[in-house]
C-alpha cells in the first residue's frame, strides 16, 4: 500500500485510493458536489497546507533562497503537535491502504507537497 503525491485536478491513477486535498482553499468555480468527480479530491484536508501567510510567501518565491525559506517555515509548521500526529497517522495508513495527497501546483518541486513527501518518508511511509 502507498501514498501517492498528486496534482489535484489531474486524472486519477489506478489504485490511487482516497484523494486528500491538502490545500488552503477549494477549487474556484467548482461545485462541492463535483470535487471528486473532476479529480480534485474526495476529502478536503487543509490542516496539511501551509498557513495563509506561507501560501503567499510560496507564491512570491522566485529564487532558491526564497523557496528554501518557505521550505523551512513549512516544515516548522508541520512539526506542531497536531500536524505531526496527522502525518504519523498517514504514514501508518500507508502500510494498510492506498491514499493520495495533492495540491494544485504544477511543479511539485516548488510546492508544499514536496515537503509533505519528505516528511512522510521520514516517518516510514510508503510514498510513491
Amino acid at each position: 500500500m502507498s501514498i501517492f503525491i498528486v496534482r489535484l485536478g489531474t486524472p486519477r491513477k489506478a489504485k490511487e485510493g482516497l484523494r486528500l486535498g491538502t490545500v488552503r482553499r477549494p477549487p474556484r468555480g467548482v461545485p462541492k458536489s463535483d470535487f471528486a468527480r473532476l479529480d480534485y479530491y474526495d476529502i478536503w484536508f487543509p490542516n496539511l497546507s501551509p498557513s495563509p501567510e506561507l501560501v503567499h510567501e510560496a507564491l512570491q518565491a522566485t529564487d532558491e533562497r526564497a523557496w528554501g525559506a518557505f521550505w523551512r517555515k513549512f516544515r516548522r509548521e508541520m512539526s506542531e503537535p497536531d500536524r505531526s500526529r496527522e502525518l504519523d497517522l498517514l504514514a501508518a495508513l500507508s502500510h494498510q491502504t492506498n491514499l493520495s495527497l495533492g495540491c494544485y501546483c504544477e511543479d511539485e518541486s516548488h510546492c508544499h507537497r514536496s515537503v509533505l513527501r519528505e516528511l512522510l518518508a521520514e516517518r516510514g511511509a510508503d510514498v510513491i
